[in-house]
């Protein structure tokens, strides 16, 4: 799901949660006694009901911090199961030894089942679910009621309605994303085509860029496999800036001037430029901007240093330093294997980020294979590398 797509779809969701379970609570122990025939008294059962509301006020600056640094999706999981365990507590506690008046189950929990599909996510999905149950089971057990019995079925049923419509809404998204996919991969290939028509010593160059630095992000091992997608597309179009260099300058045989060089160096910001308002590679523009930054401080456009270099931008960073140095260039033959190794190895701490040149060395061997076997002599097709 898209991110700000599932920030206000968990706003919505807290809403409406927050105004359902202090709305019930509301009608259930205030307007039915009062105003229907009933022979309940006013008033919450006793005063460990309260922990409900102030777990409720709690979870808000929780809530609050996690949408600050894009961890939305935590959210949720807080505030589901904090309900489980509060409520769980506060039912043991107010009918421990004492079952009557055991009331099990509310609205509150039909919606928060119903509205399980609206994320879109199947681990989100049966941890609730689950959540539930075993919340439902442990509370017969210790009370020795079979008054849970009603609600444990009540949840079978609604969670197959609701699993139902999470099949179906990640099937419509599915083919959603596959049909845009498809659209942007097509631009993707139409780019970096007139590109490597204005400089054919390249071509396949970006192909292979991606290639390294998808390899390299898997080896870390902390990206989604959407951050992978926005990363991998970024790596492909990381010197569509260079549309815009004459061609007597990237095309020079040559060393380049002091002035040429400059110009080269605006592609960086040209290529971040042209592609900002592209939807799914914005999250990932830095790669764009950032592929020539060194972890010294020297690089270019805006000579940031060390982890200031975002993570991504400093693996392509790699990426494209060895495909450079490995393939034939107008102005020089591809250098061997080993020498571009040992320039990589020699940039730690300089040139490249000392813990992804450690980190480069265990991945090496796959760089290697991927180049040897490399259909040099055809027209690359992108690879569907992120589905």
């Amino acid at each position: 799901m898209i991110p700000h797509e599932e920030k206000r779809t968990v706003k919505w969701y807290l809403l409406i949660s927050y105004i359902l379970i202090v709305g019930w609570d509301l009608f259930y122990y205030y307007i039915s006694p009062e105003y229907i025939e009933t022979n309940e008294a006013i008033g919450l059962p006793n005063n460990i009901w309260y922990l409900n509301y102030i777990v409720l006020l709690v979870i808000l600056p929780i809530g609050y911090y996690f949408s600050k640094v894009n961890k939305q999706d935590w959210i949720k999981y807080v505030f589901i199961f904090s309900y489980l365990v509060i409520s769980f507590l506060v039912d043991i506690v107010s009918f421990l030894g004492n079952t009557h008046g055991y009331k099990s189950g509310n609205v509150v929990e039909i919606f928060l089942i119903l509205s399980l599909p609206i994320f879109l996510n199947s681990k989100y999905f049966w941890s609730v679910t689950l959540g539930f149950t075993l919340k439902y089971i442990a509370t017969g057990v210790l009370l020795k009621t079979s008054l849970v019995v009603v609600p444990i079925v009540l949840l079978v049923i609604l969670s197959g309605l609701s699993f139902f419509l999470l099949v179906r809404f990640q099937g419509y998204v599915r083919a959603i994303s596959t049909s845009y996919d498809n659209q942007l991969e097509g631009i993707v290939k139409g780019v970096i085509a007139t590109l490597e028509l204005k400089d054919p010593y390249t071509r396949g160059h970006s192909e292979r860029v991606a290639k390294y630095a998808l390899m390299f992000a898997n080896e870390i091992g902390k990206f989604s496999k959407e951050e992978q997608k926005s990363f991998y597309y970024a790596c492909l179009l990381h010197d569509i800036g260079k549309v815009n260099i004459p061609d007597q300058i990237l095309m020079k045989p040559g060393k380049l001037t002091n002035e040429e060089f400059e110009i080269i160096k605006s592609h960086p910001v040209v290529g971040a430029e042209a592609v900002k308002n592209v939807e799914g590679i914005q999250n990932s523009i830095y790669v764009i901007r950032s592929h020539h930054e060194r972890w010294d401080g020297n690089g270019y456009p805006d000579q940031l240093k060390g982890e200031e270099i975002p993570l991504l931008a400093r693996v392509s960073a790699i990426a494209d330093a060895f495909d450079a140095m490995t393939s034939s260039r107008s102005y020089r033959d591809a250098m061997p294997f080993e020498e571009a190794y040992n320039r990589i190895i020699e940039g730690r701490g300089s040139q490249f980020d000392p813990v992804l040149v450690d980190k480069f060395k265990q991945i090496y061997p796959e760089w290697i294979k991927f180049h040897q076997n490399y259909p040099w002599t055809e027209k690359w097709e992108l690879l569907r590398e992120v589905e």
